[in-house]
């Protein structure tokens, strides 16, 4: 399953907790509950990388290989529905806390307005990770050469994600060798 949103608590256990919420007609819940064990799968700060900006020093830039750079996050759970009202009025106050820092939104109470009366509509849920597999893939293999043309031309182009992309690729050591 993948939510739109969600915010990882990073307690209990060794890896944490996610909170989120579905809305009551989604067909995932059949799924959810005939068994709690849920992949919960995260791609972020992907970006296309032309193939002449990849091109190996000293060679033509068309023999250069068109390549993506992202980071991908699996987290395995168990999965704990919450129907509660008060329970999933306090999760749903947690996520808005962590995407929306400043404020802005009033709390959401059970049988107080403006949002109190939403509740029944959705479904809470409770992911208790168990297991975390994880790929970052930026051309950390790539000679320092290539992967400072492909920085700049990232910082060049400025699409969505690029900058983001451009931070995980500098970052990243050179390679052994």
């Amino acid at each position: 399953m993948q939510p739109t949103h969600f915010r990882h608590e990073p307690e209990p256990g060794p890896y944490g907790r996610v909170l989120t919420h579905l809305a009551r007609p989604n067909p995932l819940w059949r799924a959810i509950e005939a068994d709690a064990q849920v992949l919960l799968s995260v791609v972020d700060d992907h970006v296309y990388v032309p193939g002449p900006w990849a091109a190996p020093e000293g060679a033509p830039a068309e023999h250069g290989t068109p390549t993506s750079y992202y980071a991908a996050v699996q987290l395995h759970c168990v999965a704990r529905v919450v129907d509660d009202p008060a329970e999933k009025a306090d999760l749903l106050n947690r996520q808005v806390a962590h995407f929306q820092p400043d404020g802005g939104t009033a709390p959401v109470a059970p049988g107080e307005a403006p949002f109190g009366r939403l509740l029944p509509g959705i479904r809470g849920l409770v992911l208790d990770v168990t297991e975390v597999r994880a790929k970052f893939t930026y051309a950390g293999n790539k000679p320092a050469g290539v992967r400072r043309r492909v920085a700049d031309r990232l910082a060049e182009r400025a699409g969505p994600g690029d900058l983001a992309a451009r931070v995980h690729q500098l970052r990243r050591p050179e390679p052994a060798g």
